[in-house]
């Protein structure tokens, strides 16, 4: 049950941990009709099971009304950036392209859109809807450089496919 999560409970093996996660998320979630609680689930969870290695977890949506733009969802961490354009940053990229975008150095990345400059790494996973189409991402930064493997690509992918399905 959700309200007597404790991190210390969770396994200490990574890819474990995400399965535990994206369990306790599925569940809580089950039936619920809002897509911000939703995401708000989601986030909180996540930060709670891996901080404070996810210095800044949230979603980005898919604006209804400018459908080539996300604007920012719920999410834990600092102000994070308003709006960003499909494409612009890791964030665009992954809306634009449809798939996770894994960054070692952010630094690094052509474009990256600094909202807080602390951030040395970021991982960026699409999140679809039950029809397939795209209705946010997840964006989960690091303070540290080379923060996020392939165990946290697959697990967040993991948990961003059942999100809204659920």
């Amino acid at each position: 049950m959700a309200e007597t999560f404790s991190p210390d409970d969770l396994p200490a093996d990574k890819a474990a941990r995400y399965r535990e996660v994206a369990a306790m998320i599925t569940s809580v979630v089950a039936g619920e009709t809002s897509h911000t609680a939703r995401y708000a689930t989601a986030v909180s969870l996540l930060v709670q099971a891996f901080g404070p290695r996810f210095f800044w977890t949230g979603f980005y949506v898919v604006d209804p009304l400018k459908p080539t733009e996300l604007v920012v969802g719920p999410y834990q961490g600092t102000l994070g950036c308003l709006r960003i354009p499909f494409g612009k940053g890791v964030c665009g990229a992954a809306a634009a392209s449809g798939k996770t975008q894994l960054v070692k150095d952010v630094h690094a990345f052509p474009g990256h859109i600094a909202c807080d400059s602390r951030s040395n790494s970021e991982i960026v996973v699409p999140v679809y809807d039950a029809e397939g189409a795209l209705a946010a991402v997840l964006d989960v930064d690091s303070t540290e450089l080379a923060a996020f493997d392939d165990v946290d690509q697959a697990g967040l992918e993991a948990i961003c496919g059942v999100l809204l399905t659920a």
